[in-house]
């Protein structure tokens, strides 16, 4: 029997970092997501194939169930990465190994280059699938905040926090009349989450205040009715984050001539951007070399 699971992209609004430490962080899942398909098969292995928005495969591999259950690493950095995903989900449920095999393919709808969550989905996915809690096997297998595993599973903004090492998550309204001046633009490189994480440990000092001062922003910003009041508030948590990091921010590294507020999601550096823009923005970054400008209305949910 076949079966099917999806997961939603996501998109880090405000709490970037300092969600680890416990800030409330805005998030919005996105339209394009990842699909996972099983079917029982033959031979104790995984035949997995994954393919990316353009309909080309970008990764295949045969897996023994021995190879999983050994947590064995090979050459390949990827099918490390599924293999020790799929270890941990066999601690978590040992019966998914006494099936005979399995056929297992993922479809992105979005570009795997453009960070929204391939790691993320996968993950919701494989949880779904095995029914073990997509939390523990991010946290336990990958590691991060587990926002993107919210945006996963719901279908609505929402606001995410870590509390007592528990994550909890707030539906909100967000549905601003001034969509209409929101983009999203890739900054035609992808971050690494891991690195970016890495290098705000290394940077955090006593953080309580700054906690507190994000979470009031964060309310701030998924409650603007008005575009000003929109733009003044992300502008704050940019540069409260441009200290943090000792890191210029987006708008004053690449873009300082824009007339308009840009502020980075999720790991700084790399992924896409929010641009809050009166008029349509894409002239002004096509000239500056990025060609993927996408309204609100087609990427969120």
């Amino acid at each position: 029997m076949k079966q099917t699971f999806y997961s939603n992209g996501k998109l880090l609004i405000t709490g970037e970092y300092l969600v680890l430490d416990g800030a409330k962080a805005f998030a919005l899942p996105t339209r394009f997501g990842q699909d996972l398909t099983v079917e029982e098969a033959l031979g104790k292995t995984i035949q997995w194939k994954s393919w990316d928005a353009d309909g080309s495969v970008w990764f295949e591999a045969s897996i023994p169930f021995q190879t999983i259950e050994n947590n064995s690493l090979g050459s390949n950095s990827i099918e490390n990465t599924l293999v020790a995903i799929l270890h941990t989900a066999f601690q978590m449920n040992p019966a998914f190994l006494s099936a005979t095999g399995y056929t297992v393919a993922t479809h992105l709808t979005f570009p795997k280059s453009w960070g929204l969550g391939t790691s993320s989905t996968l993950i919701n996915n494989i949880a779904q699938w095995l029914s073990v809690d997509a939390y523990e096997l991010l946290w336990k297998s990958f590691g991060g905040s587990g926002y993107d595993i919210a945006c996963a599973q719901h279908n609505k903004s929402l606001v995410y926090q870590m509390i007592a090492e528990k994550p909890i998550v707030r539906e909100v309204d967000f549905d601003p009349v001034f969509h209409n001046q929101l983009f999203f633009v890739y900054l035609n490189r992808k971050q690494s989450s891991k690195t970016a994480i890495a290098a705000y440990k290394s940077k955090k000092g006593n953080l309580d205040f700054t906690i507190q001062t994000v979470n009031a922003i964060t309310s701030q910003i998924f409650e603007s009715n008005d575009l000003i009041s929109f733009a003044h508030w992300l502008e704050k948590h940019e540069l409260l984050l441009s200290e943090i990091l000792e890191t210029p921010t987006v708008k004053q590294n690449l873009f300082p001539d824009f007339n308009g507020t840009i502020k980075s999601l999720g790991a700084w550096g790399g992924d896409f951007v929010l641009v809050v823009s009166e008029g349509n923005p894409t002239t002004y970054f096509h000239s500056k070399g990025y060609h993927t400008v996408i309204p609100y209305s087609e990427m969120i949910l």
